[in-house]
């Protein structure tokens, strides 16, 4: 296609996009100042990157056939919680200082972020978007500065990989092949994205969910092959030691269970968080089902599954919520119209934003004594999480948007072709 055809249609390419230098230049600086505003607060307030010390003391374990279970490293004596998979596939970070890697794991995560924008915008339709490279450049720069993309950098943390390689993933036509793949082995390094193999079951995609189980499985065999007794100790033993990854009722943690913990006053909440993880956990997959089955939106269902893990897992620290990033981008495919739907994104913006569970005080045991009116500003996540999910099951109880074009699951963008009708799809309808 020429340029002049591809300006009479309407659409870019990612050369047209770079072509005018003047977005691009602004956008280029833009990032360089939130970096260096990064490097400016790392001279003031040195950033522990402590997960990143743990992930080379695990790939060090790996390669030396130590005890990955054993060790704890940094001032805060934490140890390996990962599977074996995950440790023979940090073996890499022990190549290089600490420091290095501390400067590479900052480098790789802004590509990172980069990266997981691109994919947003491709999975909720904003085509354009996700091939300009001014946009892809100044949204990175400023979502470096949400809160679980900063806890991200802040810790060396590899969630924006995890949540690239699930969405890119997930993404992906029905029938594309080994679809599920790709999750199934995110689900080897950090177990929590084993939820997305059953979203892909209760949305009738059973080849695609059982190629996430055989991701899994490859990636346990794989770590029983070169770990063969730290695998057996970590799937029999350490995979249910909670505890062993930090307590529960902190404010860090912003899952389903530091909210209850939290509320009750009450660091071992037993079945009065069971039982409502239970029937979250059922919701959500209702939920994402329901978007799926019903809008045909791949995209909103991802989401709401991804809140769902978050809100269930027992520990969801707060820089697990990087899909706070592909959930803006969707709620912003969503409100280009609307005023109160612009609204709402920037509400949903300034909660990321805001650091509201950082601000009040928490030290010591503080977080077990909140008073009833600081209890949602220490549990922002959660609260917005169980909101939005309840907010999906109202939006597909209202007739959809696309009138007179069918919904059909499984088809990018859940909808017959309406250009054949001379028709324009709606903004944020095509699932990726």
């Amino acid at each position: 296609m020429s340029a002049a055809e591809g300006t009479r249609t309407g659409r870019r390419t990612w050369g047209q996009g770079i072509a005018r230098p003047r977005g691009l230049v602004i956008a280029t600086a833009l990032l360089m100042a939130s970096l260096a505003g990064l490097w400016l607060l790392y001279q003031v307030l040195p950033m522990p990157m402590s997960d990143i010390a743990v992930y080379r003391a695990e790939g060090q374990a790996a390669a030396a056939g130590g005890d990955l279970y054993g060790f704890t490293v940094t001032k805060w004596a934490l140890p390996a919680t990962y599977p074996p998979f995950a440790a023979v596939l940090f073996i890499p970070t022990t190549w290089v200082s600490l420091g290095t890697l501390k400067v590479v794991g900052v480098l790789v995560n802004a590509v990172l972020l980069a990266l997981l924008i691109h994919l947003s915008c491709k999975a909720a339709g904003l085509r354009k978007a996700a091939g300009t490279a001014p946009v892809i450049l100044a949204s990175t720069a400023l979502g470096l500065w949400l809160e679980p993309v900063f806890q991200t950098f802040v810790f060396g943390q590899v969630n924006l990989a995890l949540t690239c390689l699930v969405l890119w993933d997930l993404s992906r036509p029905d029938g594309a092949r080994f679809k599920g793949f790709a999750t199934g082995i995110a689900a080897g390094i950090k177990l929590t994205p084993a939820i997305f193999g059953l979203y892909l079951l209760v949305t009738g995609r059973v080849k695609a969910a059982f190629t996430v189980l055989g991701g899994f499985l490859v990636s346990a065999l794989l770590g029983w092959l070169v770990l063969p007794a730290a695998s057996i100790e970590f799937w029999t033993q350490r995979m249910f030691e909670t505890g062993r990854v930090g307590k529960i009722w902190i404010v860090d943690n912003q899952s389903l269970q530091g909210l209850i913990t939290r509320v009750l006053h009450d660091p071992e909440p037993g079945l009065l968080w069971a039982v409502p993880a239970l029937l979250t956990a059922v919701a959500g997959l209702y939920t994402a089902r329901r978007v799926y089955k019903r809008r045909g939106l791949d995209s909103w269902g991802v989401l709401c599954t991804a809140v769902t893990a978050l809100l269930v897992s027992p520990i969801s620290w707060s820089h697990h919520w990087v899909w706070c990033v592909p959930l803006l981008v969707a709620l912003a495919a969503h409100t280009r119209r609307s005023p109160w739907r612009r609204a709402l994104l920037a509400a949903v913006t300034v909660v990321f934003a805001a650091r509201t569970m950082w601000i009040i005080p928490h030290t010591g045991d503080l977080d077990l004594h909140f008073a009833w009116w600081q209890q949602p500003f220490a549990a922002p996540y959660p609260v917005l999480g169980l909101a939005l999910l309840a907010a999906v099951v109202r939006w597909t109880r209202q007739p959809s948007a696309a009138s007179g074009t069918p919904v059909v699951p499984g088809v990018p963008g859940g909808c017959l072709p309406a250009q054949r009708a001379g028709q324009e799809l709606p903004s944020g309808s095509r699932a990726g």
